[in-house]
């Protein structure tokens, strides 16, 4: 009875069974299918394709905006630069054949007493257009901050960065004429019954650079007063409250607040301060054209004689570098050691 019922099953079962398989591959190729059209109907990715699109505009468009200034650049830095190291090397009047003469011009600057003792009296420069400024500008500005805002701290704040936007040239003859023999500076002496002390300050070997470095102190100072009384506005109030609750004097105030707090102001006047005392020329060409003798001469008059009136435009061009090496070798320490250290 049992054989009778397995023989009489229906077969459609089994032949439905058997057609799934071929089914299931039918549907697995047109899924495939489908799918190969799909993919092949998709487009590429568009947001990458765009993305990589518009950072190429954007830098091609940046280098455009930087590329004239690039241009300057080059031109009237860079290009200087390299013939100026290039005519180191050589024997030249300017005009006429050069001759190759390798380090001698190098040598000549360190072996030449009156080459070394511009760069000693420019490296003397530093003591009055450096130290004297930032200190003073450090005290005024210390001063300032303490008077209520009005009339009085604006008038004393536009007195002081009055001698940074007159002209070097026109400061220069000013002073000349006031450190005269018959001068303002000789007429106040007198005045207080100091008319012994009164001299030609410009002309005398031991007073002319003290004389010439002063002028630099009285342009430069404006500049770091305001600079530093910025920096100071900058600094937060609570801190000078805290100091003075923990009972700290104005001096301690100044060392632990003030100094602190006008770290990067000072790297950037000191820079540019030796800067300028390194590549003095137009206040010392104004007063004493490098006299009386070699009491007030630096490099930069020393250059402009070689090349222009000695015709050593070689020897000129290697004193060039050697004061670009010594700007570098004086400004990049102080960079150094007064970057932040987060």
């Amino acid at each position: 009875m049992t054989r009778d019922v397995r023989t009489h099953e229906d077969p459609k079962p089994a032949a439905a069974a058997v057609r799934r398989p071929e089914e299931g591959a039918h549907a697995a190729g047109v899924g495939t299918t489908r799918g190969r059209a799909g993919r092949a109907g998709r487009p590429g990715r568009p947001g990458r394709a765009s993305g990589r699109g518009r950072a190429g505009r954007r830098s091609v468009t940046g280098w455009l905006f930087v590329l004239p200034a690039l241009a300057f650049f080059c031109a009237f830095v860079i290009y200087p630069l390299l013939t100026a190291v290039q005519y180191s090397f050589y024997r030249w009047n300017g005009i006429g054949a050069s001759t190759w003469v390798g380090l001698d011009n190098y040598i000549r600057v360190f072996t030449d007493p009156a080459l070394l003792i511009s760069i000693v009296n420019a490296l003397i420069l530093i003591v009055f257009f450096t130290v004297i400024p930032v200190a003073s500008g450090l005290a005024l500005a210390t001063l300032i901050r303490t008077v209520r805002p009005g009339p009085f701290a604006t008038v004393a704040r536009t007195v002081l960065f009055l001698p940074q936007i007159i002209p070097l040239v026109a400061a220069g003859i000013a002073w000349s004429w006031m450190y005269a023999q018959t001068g303002t500076v000789n007429t106040l002496l007198e005045s207080v019954g100091l008319g012994s002390l009164s001299r030609s300050w410009l002309a005398e070997f031991g007073t002319a650079l003290p004389a010439v470095g002063l002028i630099g102190s009285w342009v430069l100072t404006g500049l770091c007063t305001i600079l530093l009384l910025t920096g100071i506005g900058k600094i937060d109030a609570s801190l000078y409250e805290a100091a003075r609750i923990d009972g700290a004097g104005w001096w301690r105030e100044f060392v632990t607040v003030t100094l602190p707090g006008l770290r990067r102001e000072i790297a950037v006047l000191v820079t540019i301060t030796v800067i300028a005392a390194l590549s003095s020329f137009d206040i010392i060409y104004t007063t004493t054209k490098g006299g009386p003798g070699t009491s007030t001469l630096v490099p930069g008059i020393s250059i402009f004689r070689l090349a222009f009136t000695q015709s050593e435009v070689g020897l000129a061009s290697a004193l060039g570098i050697v004061l670009l090496a010594l700007v570098l070798l004086t400004v990049l320490p102080i960079q150094l050691l007064t970057r932040d250290r987060d």
